[in-house]
């Protein structure tokens, strides 16, 4: 069994407001066996979609290679955005080396509600998945039994993106279970009536833009 365990360290700056949530990144980053245009850093795979659609979005002018200025590029944006990082996942095993949330094992799980207390001016965590099996969300209400101290999430709105909230110490943090970064998301965003009908009025609209107009709200 391979021991996929998280190459990074939480990245939460001092003003973050908002909390990245994901679970693992590809095996390749723990290994630190990296393609020339992966970039050394949290959601840096080139075959994810996240920085393309904050590239977009914000208009930064990312580099996309294995350099420390295109780490640094991610760093700044993250540190004026008051955004920070921390995927719910330490380390799993695996039995097929590959990206699948799906795959994961014996999962460790990194305690969120500690370092949200730690962390008390973050209001919103974006999950970039939903509560699938081995999901974020799935996992975050997973942690949240395991501790044992009655936090519940509240159903806001059960449209895609998924919104809840909970109280935390009396502090109320929302979470948004975004549609998923990456290429397996793609059949399931196809099959909505609302993407067909945007590609119906625009031949050329695609998957990411359909991220680019979900995102756009809670970034």
């Amino acid at each position: 069994m391979f021991h996929h365990t998280h190459p990074y360290k939480p990245f939460i700056p001092e003003n973050a407001t908002k909390l990245i949530v994901g679970t693992l990144p590809p095996p390749r980053f723990t290994h630190g066996d990296l393609k020339p245009d992966d970039v050394n850093f949290c959601y840096g795979s080139r075959d994810g979609f996240l920085w393309p659609i904050l590239d977009r979005l914000f208009d930064l002018n990312l580099k996309y290679e294995n350099t420390e200025a295109a780490i640094d590029q991610r760093k700044e944006f993250l540190l004026k955005r008051g955004i920070g990082i921390c995927d719910v996942v330490e380390s799993s095993r695996r039995s097929k080396i590959d990206a699948s949330d799906l795959g994961m094992k014996d999962v460790e799980l990194r305690n969120l509600i500690s370092i949200l207390r730690n962390n008390p001016l973050i209001k919103t965590l974006l999950f970039t998945g939903g509560n699938s099996k081995n999901g974020p969300e799935y996992f975050f209400r997973r942690h949240l039994r395991e501790l044992g101290e009655g936090i519940k999430l509240k159903v806001i709105s059960n449209e895609v993106p998924r919104v809840h909230q909970f109280l935390l110490d009396g502090r109320l943090i929302n979470t948004v279970s975004l549609t998923a970064p990456s290429g397996s998301a793609n059949r399931a965003i196809g099959s909505t009536d609302l993407y067909k009908s945007l590609k119906t009025k625009d031949p050329k609209f695609n998957t990411i833009d359909f991220r680019i107009l979900q995102y756009n709200g809670y970034f």
